[in-house]
């Protein structure tokens, strides 16, 4: 049954830029006022380059996470598979999977340990997806991997959630807990009474509000778990932006256009508990203007530039943000370059590795990881605790500086074609300062350069243009003194 799944369902892991994942930045951004929040979100905002991990039951078949379920998305979702002909007969195959997974191989201080020697400084990982599946231990539900029917529930580290975040908060990564606002398993918000037709609640929580209160206080209560038992949480990743107040949807973002229902979970009461039980969490419900969006989160790319608001890129190594089998995982190059441009334009570049069924990553994506860091060791400075400076880019050449603003690094981007260094470049002068040192970070030459017209004309010395296969980027590093 499950070499057919994954057979047939292959396919379905491909659209990572489908309708149901993306999600818009927030035009009506409000800013933190509680010291606390606004100090981790200042250092959260320094560390620049996070960890993402998407993983449930659904990497038994290898398949798209959670979005098979809804009858919505068919389209880029299409079931595949012995049961794909019945909806309910396919459902109950699905949730069926928590008596097969089984990942043994789980090791979260395997991944700690690659993802800091990558450079990383924080994970987010999926303590629960649409699908409603829990992958911690909650009292809210026997969906969950730590239940009788679940194999890996004999595991000592079964509680998933619980070790992922000791693992990496001993190697002093900031924490973050995904957590799906919509549940499309439990009866408070699919109610079993009538069929769901999309993502959203399928019946009218005016007309039912003692149901939609069951939902409330469902949700309200894991949250409250995750924020009292799995030690301190930094971040609370909330997904699934059309579980919102309906004054907040806009219009004139496609997805949003299908939510006709109030879907209001009180989000006030739920930041309150969740500051009480952890001062200071940023608090990321995406999508939802407001107070409660603390940075918003544009998926799989880049924004063209910076912006004035705190926020992050989630993109993937793969194609997929859940497990596929022989994913096509990005060059790593290309990942670091994605790592420069987002830091350029002031965001954070959270990447997502996919566990597979046995618990573990890839190969490919521990080789990846090795290659980024090994780039990152030398040239981190420019990275880390850096802020935008104008004029951003220029060609594929991009610019950060540090927070003292007394230092302005560039990147200039190689592709892999390229085997030197341009013999000669020009880069603006940072106004109201005088450079006062210039050079190319690695190498033991010195540069020649001088001023010509608010530019820095700058001759590298054939002993230093030699491109390793490695290097994806050289940092031009140039210290000023202000006037």
């Amino acid at each position: 049954m499950i070499k057919h799944f994954l057979v047939g369902l292959l396919s379905l892991c491909l659209c990572t830029q489908a309708v149901a994942q993306e999600h818009n930045t927030s035009a009506d951004y409000i800013k933190p006022t509680d010291s606390l929040v606004v100090k981790n979100l200042a250092e959260w905002g320094d560390l620049k380059f996070g960890l993402f991990m998407h993983w449930g039951t659904y990497s038994q078949w290898g398949i798209v996470e959670s979005w098979s379920l809804c009858p919505e998305d068919e389209g880029w979702t299409q079931r595949r598979g012995p049961h794909a002909e019945s909806y309910y007969e396919y459902v109950k195959a699905y949730e069926d999977l928590q008596k097969q997974f089984n990942p043994v191989d789980f090791n979260p201080e395997k991944w700690a340990e690659a993802a800091k020697e990558a450079g990383m400084k924080y994970v987010v990982f999926t303590t629960k997806h649409h699908d409603g599946f829990a992958m911690f231990d909650t009292k809210q539900s026997d969906y969950k991997i730590t239940d009788p029917k679940s194999p890996f529930s004999s595991n000592p580290r079964a509680n998933v959630a619980k070790e992922i975040f000791n693992a990496f908060r001993n190697d002093q990564f900031k924490i973050g807990a995904y957590f799906s606002k919509p549940d499309w398993h439990t009866p408070y918000y699919w109610w079993p009474y009538f069929p769901p037709k999309d993502r959203n609640v399928n019946y009218d929580p005016k007309k039912y509000p003692e149901r939609w209160q069951q939902f409330k206080d469902f949700t309200y209560n894991q949250v409250s778990e995750l924020m009292t038992d799995y030690g301190k949480i930094d971040i609370l990743w909330l997904d699934g932006g059309w579980v919102r107040p309906l004054a907040t949807v806009d219009t004139t973002v496609e997805w949003q256009r299908g939510i006709k229902t109030e879907q209001d979970i009180d989000m006030p009461k739920i930041a309150e508990m969740a500051r009480l039980k952890q001062p200071g969490i940023i608090i990321v419900d995406r999508t939802v203007p407001g107070e409660y969006e603390n940075y918003v989160t544009p998926e799989q790319s880049i924004p063209d530039q910076p912006l004035d608001i705190p926020w992050e890129s989630c993109m993937t190594m793969g194609n997929s943000f859940s497990y596929v089998p022989n994913d096509q995982y990005k060059p790593a190059r290309e990942i670091v370059h994605n790592l420069i441009k987002i830091v350029s334009r002031g965001g954070n570049y959270l990447l997502n590795i996919a566990p597979g069924p046995k618990g573990d990553w890839d190969a490919v994506a521990y080789q990846r990881l090795k290659e980024i860091g090994k780039w990152i060791s030398k040239y981190g400075e420019g990275i880390y605790a850096s802020n935008s400076i104008a004029p951003y880019s220029l060609g594929d050449i991009f610019f950060t500086q540090n927070k003292e603003e007394n230092t302005v690094y560039a990147f200039v981007l190689h592709q892999e074609k390229d085997s030197l260094l341009p013999e000669r470049l020009e880069l603006p002068l940072k106004e109201g300062a005088k450079l006062q040192e210039l050079s190319l970070v690695g190498a033991r030459t010195k540069l020649r350069w001088k001023i010509v017209n608010n530019n820095i004309h700058i001759e590298i010395p054939m002993a230093a243009r030699t491109l390793q296969p490695d290097n994806y980027a050289s940092m031009i590093k140039m210290r000023y003194v202000h006037l």
